[in-house]
């Protein structure tokens, strides 16, 4: 019996590379994977085709390539990446093409990573935060948000999927503890003392992993993921453990964040903000306790710290 294939774009990035590893490291596995990326002759997309993945071009502003690189797929799984062009009329440009795509291809189970509509709990009237692009209040959730309709209105089967802060954000972009004037090293967020919801990137792709086995069942649900729920104050004191320094949680003001200058501070928060002020609905819709029914190596921040502390950079 042939194995469903299941479509992963963003097949090089963090969510679609994690969700490839995963159908791949399950040799009993009923699904095959296609691994979709622009530049197949990429270093990661060549590290993919030497763990099996059938790794195929595309590139989601041709309409035509994506839709032969659904042609006799089971499902798919769709990511757009905001922060590569900083626009939420493109990412909802790329949603609908997916989804009028996914439709053409009879797809049976697509999962669409998504994240929240914020203007739903912030309107544009509400100066709590400022609006951004004059129609925004998160514009990288929002392009997202906004997007969901597109699936449901064509009638693909779709979960939604609603990740979490990328604990990974400590490593790569810049978000790590730094140094201050006086040679200690400080957590800097805007999140008061709200318990935020996070999760190791690569558990991301394990968990969407644990949807697609669930099968039809999650149709028409939106799935929120974690693998933890901390304060800032809980996140520096366990860097400071993993690190074997201490570090304090700076809390500092939205609105002083949104000042710090680099691409994307205001957006950003404004997240932090949101995250802050709507901790409770956010965290009931990020079940720390489904995850780990979908990804049974769901890892704790203590854990992935274990893994991945050293890489942090203490600036």
């Amino acid at each position: 019996m042939s194995k469903k294939i299941i479509v992963v774009f963003g097949a090089t990035g963090a969510q679609g590379g994690g969700l490839v590893r995963a159908i791949l490291a399950d040799a009993k596995s009923e699904f095959s994977v296609k691994a979709i990326t622009r530049d197949v002759n990429s270093d990661k997309a060549k590290e993919l085709a030497a763990l099996g993945a059938e790794v195929v071009a595309a590139d989601i502003d041709d309409a035509a390539s994506i839709d032969r690189a659904l042609q006799g797929a089971y499902g798919a799984y769709f990511v757009t990446f905001y922060w590569a062009h900083y626009s939420p009329e493109k990412e909802k440009q790329e949603a609908a093409t997916f989804a009028k795509a996914a439709k053409k291809a009879g797809l049976k189970h697509v999962i669409w990573s998504t994240l929240e509509d914020v203007k739903e709990y912030v309107p544009l009237h509400d100066d709590r935060m400022p609006t951004l692009m004059e129609k925004y209040k998160v514009p990288h959730f929002e392009g997202k948000g906004e997007s969901d309709k597109f699936f449901t209105e064509a009638g693909v089967p779709t979960t939604f999927l609603r990740a979490s802060f990328y604990w990974d954000n400590f490593i790569f972009f810049g978000s790590g503890p730094k140094k201050g004037e006086d040679g200690k090293l400080y957590l800097t967020l805007p999140i008061g003392d709200a318990p935020m919801a996070g999760i190791a990137a690569d558990d991301i792709g394990k968990c969407a992993y644990g949807i697609f086995k669930k099968g039809t069942s999650t149709i028409g649900k939106t799935i929120g993921i974690a693998g933890g729920q901390l304060t800032g104050e809980e996140m520096a004191k366990a860097l400071s453990k993993s690190l074997g320094t201490e570090v304090i949680y700076n809390r500092i003001p939205a609105a002083t964040y949104r000042s710090f200058g680099f691409p994307g501070a205001e957006d950003l928060g404004n997240m932090f903000q949101f995250y802050d002020e709507f901790a409770s609905e956010l965290n009931s819709i990020r079940d720390v306790k489904m995850s780990k029914e979908l990804n049974p190596s769901l890892q704790s921040f203590d854990e992935w710290l274990a893994k991945n502390g050293k890489r942090i950079p203490l600036g």
